[in-house]
């Protein structure tokens, strides 16, 4: 592997970049805020910080909906600018760059992953992609080139990633509509109907890290500020533990029967292999509270919430370019035949 190189995981709800050598050097929110339709005024946290906050002349938006690039022309600007902040300069120039893709997308889509950085200021050396549930494989320290076959959910923000690894490529993958945000909007959408108080998402996303649990009897409570409907005042509500679980249970049973179908498709060699390693739940939602509980209960198989879940797959990407050994997992998409996978 090059020398200087950078690996970009770029989420639905963050981008990350890490440089080799280095180590992690950008964790920020992927989102940019443009004022009259044209002029960049913030890009990442900055401009989530405006997110729900913002006058009609600003549009404050994500570029990358359900893990693909949905509006290339806001993504190229938000990288340019993310790039010109990590304070390489002109010293991007020349660099070879590795990106995550998901593995159950369009070949269109994929390349999109690709020509953003081949149009950006970066001007890149090379361009290499790796398909993302196995930089998330490397990421949690499992070793995906020798034939024993391992099982990762990852569960990010608008989707939910699971997959078969083993000899370093994907022997099945399921791409679902269940993400953190899918468990946000949920949240939200009971306490208007209970509660008649209409919250913001920066809100539910924090009542679903406080209270979020996989299984029933928690009793902790948080207070929740919002619109009431009826008066259409500010108020206040005590949210509890109980009512989280309510409101998300449906999406989470969703992702269990989702790995049910993979696990009941996959060959029986490796369903042994994973009898011993058990399931890995990488992901921004993967520290939910008892979720291993439930996963275990609903499959009776070992499971995993694995460590610094939110950052495995651009650590993966990482090891990619620190490992000689392992930069054969990179590949030039130009050149790559993705292979079909299982699909809704």
């Amino acid at each position: 592997m090059v020398k200087k190189a950078l690996g970009i995981d770029l989420g639905t709800s963050t981008i990350k970049i890490y440089k080799k050598g280095e180590g992690v050097i950008l964790d920020e929110r992927n989102i940019i805020a443009i004022a009259n339709k044209k002029d960049i005024i913030a890009v990442g946290n900055d401009a989530f910080d405006m997110y729900e906050k913002a006058p009609s002349n600003i549009n404050v938006t994500y570029p990358v909906k359900s893990g693909v690039i949905a509006d290339i022309a806001n993504m190229q600007s938000l990288l340019n600018h993310l790039l010109r902040k990590i304070g390489q300069g002109s010293k991007i120039s020349g660099m070879s760059y590795i990106i995550a893709v998901p593995t159950d997308i369009t070949e269109v889509e994929k390349r999109a992953f690709y020509d953003l950085i081949a149009n950006s200021s970066a001007k890149a050396k090379s361009i290499l992609v790796v398909e993302k549930p196995v930089a998330d494989a490397l990421g949690v320290g499992l070793d995906v080139t020798n034939a024993r076959g391992v099982m990762t959910v990852n569960i990010g923000a608008d989707t939910t990633e699971i997959s078969i690894i083993s000899l370093g490529g994907i022997v099945l993958s399921k791409l679902i509509p269940v993400g953190g945000n899918k468990l946000d909007e949920s949240i939200r959408q009971y306490v208007k109907k209970k509660y008649n108080l209409i919250i913001g998402d920066k809100t539910a996303e924090v009542i679903k890290k406080e209270l979020a649990n996989a299984t029933p009897g928690d009793e902790n409570t948080i207070k929740a500020f919002g619109r009431n409907v009826v008066r259409g005042l500010p108020s206040q509500m005590d949210i509890s533990s109980a009512m989280v679980y309510e409101s998300i249970k449906e999406y989470l049973y969703t992702i269990i029967d989702s790995i049910k179908i993979i696990l009941e498709r996959t060959p029986p060699e490796i369903s042994s292999d994973i009898i011993d390693t058990g399931i890995y739940i990488t992901g921004g939602s993967a520290n939910i509270k008892n979720l291993e509980t439930l996963i275990n209960k609903e499959t009776e198989l070992p499971v995993n919430i694995c460590k610094d879940a939110s950052n495995s797959v651009v650590l993966g990407l990482g090891r990619i370019m620190e490992e000689a050994s392992l930069s054969m997992l990179a590949n030039d998409i130009r050149q790559s035949t993705y292979s079909t996978k299982t699909r809704d």
